[in-house]
């Protein structure tokens, strides 16, 4: 049986999940591969028209990157300037528009299912972009402005470095975008009380069933060890932890570690460094976030690795990014450490396709998956029930297929990744 990794996440469960070994042969509408939010979320939308889903997943729900992340729900879509060149001749001049409406498609449907579902997640608005240079305010402000524009204005405030030092204990940033329609969360919670909101609409869910092959043709199906689901449609979802179908998808999409620490709970230290209990990421390439927990931790994540290799030490890396953003913390105990893999796209833009003719995939969010996979899961219930405009849309985009797959990907990402962050250092 799988056990969960040793985070703050696992130790603050409202209930860990338990569900079978998948045994024998069961037919459904649409069996989904993957356990977390892409495949959980497109499930609960599936369930809701009325489909009888099934989900597998190898490990347990939300054993991923989905009960892994730094919890922040944000209006930051990865990619979004590739997304309007690749879909301009698509949409022409209603790509913006397009776009625009996707950064806050999550959240809505996030709100909604908690509030539907009754789902204890720790869900609280407010957060900050921040500019740990000069000369990220320059983006800042074209953000702030197009926020305005298109009605945000209640929302959003951009902020001095003096009006950020009123909100964040640190002298580390230059300004800030205070945006309180963003949100933060306790992401594995989240997960599981939807897979529950999924299993009370009639949802088959599997675990610890690792699937062994994706069968295709007009009845499809997927077949484990132990047995076997025969369907109309599959979708297969789970981003970079899987290696199925490499003739199609291998080189497609690949793994960045990201380490996250919680800290010992500060008392009133909490209040006092972060007294509005925002959720806080700075602007650069490879940047840090973090947040406070409902139990007056700090959660801090930052310092990705894109040669797909996890860390050895991750609070030994994290330690001084905490003590040089909040000096107060300095010595604080570090209670859990862990890493989380990022399924990470060339091209940045979420990648929706078909394998065979009702064998559907969806993956890569580049560490922004928590509003995205919300978001995608929408697109894929629908595309699954014939209406395909919003999934065409992301399909017809061309993505870069590197040779010989994470063997070449991954040294290319990273180069990719120390490039950028040269550029960033000349800003």
């Amino acid at each position: 049986m799988t056990e969960r990794c040793n985070s703050y996440y696992t130790a603050t469960l409202n209930q860990d999940t338990n569900y079978p070994t998948l045994q024998g042969r069961h037919k459904v509408d649409v069996v989904i591969i993957g356990g977390g939010f892409t495949g959980v979320a497109t499930a609960v939308e599936l369930a809701e028209k009325g489909l009888k889903v099934a989900i597998v997943e190898s490990h347990k729900i939300g054993w991923g990157a989905t009960g892994r992340n730094g919890g922040q729900v944000t209006g930051s879509l990865s990619g979004d300037g590739a997304m309007r060149k690749q879909m301009r001749p698509k949409l022409g001049d209603d790509v913006d528009d397009f776009i625009w409406h996707l950064r806050w498609r999550g959240h809505e449907i996030i709100q909604q299912r908690v509030e539907k579902y009754g789902i204890q997640c720790d869900l609280k608005h407010g957060h900050l972009h921040a500019a740990y240079k000069p000369s990220h305010m320059t983006d800042l402000r074209k953000d702030y402005e197009e926020a305005v524009r298109r009605g945000l204005g209640d929302e959003v405030s951009l902020l001095d470095r003096s009006q950020v030092r009123d909100l964040l204990q640190s002298d580390l940033y230059h300004g800030a975008i205070k945006n309180i329609r963003n949100m933060h969360l306790h992401p594995l919670n989240l997960c599981i009380g939807e897979a529950r909101a999924a299993e009370s609409l009639g949802a088959l869910i599997f675990e610890n069933s690792e699937v062994l092959e994706i069968i295709h043709g007009a009845t499809p199906g997927v077949r484990t060890a132990h047995g076997q689901i025969d369907a109309n449609q599959v979708m297969l979802a789970g981003d970079v932890y899987h290696k199925l179908e490499p003739g199609q998808l291998k080189g497609k999409i690949f793994p960045a570690m990201g380490g996250i620490v919680t800290t010992a709970p500060l008392g009133d230290l909490a209040k006092q460094i972060n007294p509005e209990d925002l959720a806080v990421y700075d602007c650069r390439f490879v940047l840090d976030y973090y947040r406070l927990t409902a139990d007056g931790r700090l959660l801090f994540g930052g310092g990705a690795n894109y040669s797909g290799k996890d860390s050895r030490d991750i609070a030994a890396e994290l330690r001084p990014c905490i003590e040089q953003t909040f000096p107060a913390l300095k010595g604080v105990q570090i209670d859990y450490q862990w890493s989380c893999a990022m399924g990470i796209v060339i091209n940045r833009i979420p990648q929706l396709g078909k394998l065979s003719d009702n064998v559907w995939y969806c993956q890569g969010y580049s560490g922004h998956g928590i509003a995205t996979t919300h978001i995608m899961g929408e697109i894929m219930s629908r595309a699954i029930t014939g209406q395909l405009e919003q999934f065409d849309t992301f399909a017809q985009c061309q993505h870069i297929r590197v040779p010989m797959g994470d063997l070449l990907g991954n040294p290319l990402l990273a180069a990719g990744m120390w490039y950028y962050q040269m550029l960033e250092k000349l800003r």
